[in-house]
């Protein structure tokens, strides 16, 4: 379970850090936009079961900061959580701050496709800030992956392989995003290693293992 976090200087978090940076690249040259394009024309065409363009909006919802912000705060006030909390609410924020500045930076536009499914009874949240309403990468799609990373460590002590199903949960948000066309799919998969980084920094610095000893005590 402890190989889930590793160190900063280490050559796994350094290729997870090329990826991310090359990944950025190919954005922003435009090397992906063909098929990013294509995909998102597949995706407005798949709209229009009413079960299923509310579900997408749903976890779509879930992964926005007022729902995320709900969740660690809980953690947050129970005692035997609250490293937990800390340390799952810092990786939310930083997430959702470093996707807002990049999004300002690369000032990627958001798919211009109209979704023609099941009207919406709440807009979706375009996870507008301060920083823009840039594109790349996702902030729902870092927080969801920080999120994972962060309750999955946690959770692995007691179930070693449950734990994994955690990552469900950032792969169906991130689809969600493109579904809805809110994202372009290089936008989720930038977001999402963007969400690993940052929640194992923030997970090292502030010795998430340390719940362990904890929860013994």
């Amino acid at each position: 379970m402890y190989q889930w976090i590793f160190d900063i200087r280490s050559r796994r978090f350094f290729l997870l850090v090329l990826i991310f940076v090359f990944a950025t690249i190919l954005v922003y040259t435009k090397v992906t936009e063909p098929i990013d394009n294509s995909i998102e024309t597949s995706a407005q065409s798949i709209g229009g079961n009413y079960y299923l363009d509310y579900t997408m909006q749903i976890f779509s919802e879930i992964g926005s900061v007022f729902y995320m912000m709900i969740f660690c705060l809980m953690l947050l006030i129970i005692k035997k959580t609250r490293r937990l909390g800390l340390v799952l609410i810092l990786a939310v924020l930083a997430g959702t701050i470093a996707s807002g500045y990049l999004k300002l930076t690369l000032d990627r536009e958001r798919p211009s496709l109209q979704f023609q499914g099941t009207p919406f009874p709440i807009k979706p949240e375009p996870d507008t800030s301060v920083f823009g309403i840039g594109s790349y990468p996702s902030g729902h799609a870092t927080r969801a992956a920080a999120f994972a990373f962060v309750v999955g460590f946690a959770l692995s002590g007691r179930f070693p392989r449950g734990c994994y199903l955690l990552w469900i949960f950032p792969v169906v948000v991130s689809t969600s995003r493109v579904f809805i066309l809110e994202h372009f799919p290089m936008d989720v998969i930038g977001g999402t290693i963007l969400g690993i980084i940052i929640a194992n920094v923030v997970s090292k610095k502030l010795k998430l293992h340390l719940i362990f000893g904890e929860s013994k005590a």
